[in-house]
């Protein structure tokens, strides 16, 4: 079994599948037209002493970061841990 594992101080996000959109009428969006969402889970770590995500997280990213992958038939971002700006947590209501 193949496994694609970032290394040095990368961040491997698993995206959400491409979804093909139509408006009311019918017409088809294509993807290339549409804002790519800024979040993705994490999928991998490379060597990051204290990192303050982990696998499974579900982060934002920087505009325009990264690398994007094919790999097993799912899309990823490899991105520098750098690039991570900030991770989705669930806090108690007040």
């Amino acid at each position: 079994m193949k496994e694609l594992q970032p290394i040095n101080q990368q961040v491997l996000l698993e995206l959400e599948g491409s979804k093909e959109e139509k408006t009311a009428s019918g017409i088809i969006i294509p993807e290339t037209a549409k804002e790519k969402p800024k979040y993705a889970r994490v999928a991998a770590l490379g060597a990051i002493e204290k990192a303050e995500i982990s696998v499974g997280d579900l982060v934002f990213y920087k505009n325009f970061s990264g690398n994007e992958i094919e790999f097993g038939g799912k899309d990823y971002l490899m991105v520098p841990y750098a690039d991570i700006l900030g991770k989705v947590v669930e806090t108690d209501k007040i």
